[in-house]
């Protein structure tokens, strides 16, 4: 497996890969590639290393005497995953790509705000900025434990951290 670290600080750990194309094999050998690099990251055997996923419950990267934060996020050619060992974690990554009911998805799901914000960016901008503004809802919402939904007017409470990654990809990091 070839999982690069792409950013660590402040007890958080977010490693990339190049999946496999079935999503099924993407998730075992990124949760493998998470195990291999905290092991790496923590000085730890992998043994005492383990993901726990329960349905409708954010991951949770169990390690010899206690727990961390962990987040997944896949999209076609990239995977993603970030661990926090002092609380909650999300991460989200998006193909930037324009999308022609960009105002009504953003509407409907970032907010009037951002909504009107993307109105006024520059058309050749908007791909870019709606997927940043995209990945940062997503990131925040995973990082409060919360699902997707049309938006409510809340904005959960967390540090987010855009990611550097290759065209044309863009991802968040929130913690």
């Amino acid at each position: 497996m070839n999982a690069t670290v792409l950013w660590s600080a402040d007890g958080v750990l977010v490693i990339g890969m190049v999946p496999p194309p079935s999503r099924m094999e993407a998730r075992t050998h990124l949760r493998q590639a998470v195990r291999e690099a905290v092991a790496q990251w923590l000085k730890l055997s992998i043994e005492t290393i383990s993901v726990e996923s329960t349905p409708g419950q954010p991951p949770r990267l169990l390690l010899a005497g206690g727990a961390a934060g962990l987040s997944f996020s896949h999209d076609e050619g990239l995977s993603l995953a970030a661990v926090h060992l002092h609380g909650a974690v999300g991460i989200d990554v998006m193909r930037v790509q324009a999308i022609a009911d960009w105002f009504m998805l953003a509407r409907d799901y970032l907010g009037p705000q951002v909504a009107d914000a993307l109105a006024a960016c520059p058309a050749d901008q908007r791909p870019l900025a709606l997927a940043q503004a995209w990945t940062a809802r997503e990131a925040a919402l995973k990082c409060a434990g919360l699902q997707l939904t049309e938006w409510d007017g809340a904005a959960p409470a967390c540090r987010l951290q855009a990611l550097r990654l290759a065209a044309p990809y863009v991802a968040t990091l929130a913690y």
